[in-house]
């Protein structure tokens, strides 16, 4: 149990019988009544946000939640299959579940799955990838001094904002949290 009163950010929750995590926590106090604490929490199953609104007494559930390190195989139309890396078992994970991440996945890549009862809930890749560049218009001299962008297709689908230097075959590097250029790697 968890008391309302320390609710921070990135702390998961059971609310309503349902996973939440918290993005928002304020602590306050209020004048002849008890301190209330103001939350904004996300689901982990829909993504949906809502405010709400805990007495900072309150005890609050905690979710009964399982991170698995698992590798992506491949994809079967709108299944992708990864592997449990402790038992060799194989789970089909739909894309609706895989969301943003499968912008950053490839064959063979080891991911985290966050498992709620039983079920994945989120997929989160590591927090930089290296991809190749598959697409993107060629530099033109004197581009690379004014420090601009372009965009460029990567080999998962992606599309992303590159420097002007980078070229088709390049290996970049990408912080899958912002999906955003790091680096060029090669």
């Amino acid at each position: 149990m968890i008391i309302a009163g320390d609710l921070r950010r990135g702390m998961k929750i059971e609310f309503k019988g349902e996973p939440y995590e918290v993005i928002e926590s304020q602590h306050v106090k209020m004048q002849q009544r008890a301190p209330i604490m103001r939350v904004k929490i996300k689901s982990l199953k829909t993504g949906r946000v809502i405010d709400e609104t805990f007495n900072a007494g309150d005890k609050i559930q905690e979710p009964q939640l399982e991170e698995k390190e698992m590798q992506y195989l491949y994809s079967q139309g709108n299944e992708y299959i990864f592997m449990d890396m402790e038992t060799y078992e194989q789970v089909n994970i739909n894309e609706a579940t895989l969301g943003e991440a499968k912008k950053y996945i490839k064959e063979n890549m080891n991911v985290h799955v966050l498992y709620y009862k039983g079920e994945p809930l989120t997929v989160e890749p590591p927090m930089f990838v290296e991809l190749r560049v598959v697409e993107t218009e060629p530099p033109f001299k004197g581009d690379t001094a004014s420090g601009g962008t372009k965009p460029a297709t990567l080999e998962t689908g992606a599309v992303i904002k590159v420097p002007f230097h980078i070229v088709e075959g390049d290996i970049i590097k990408v912080d899958t949290r912002t999906g955003e250029y790091v680096e060029r790697v090669k």
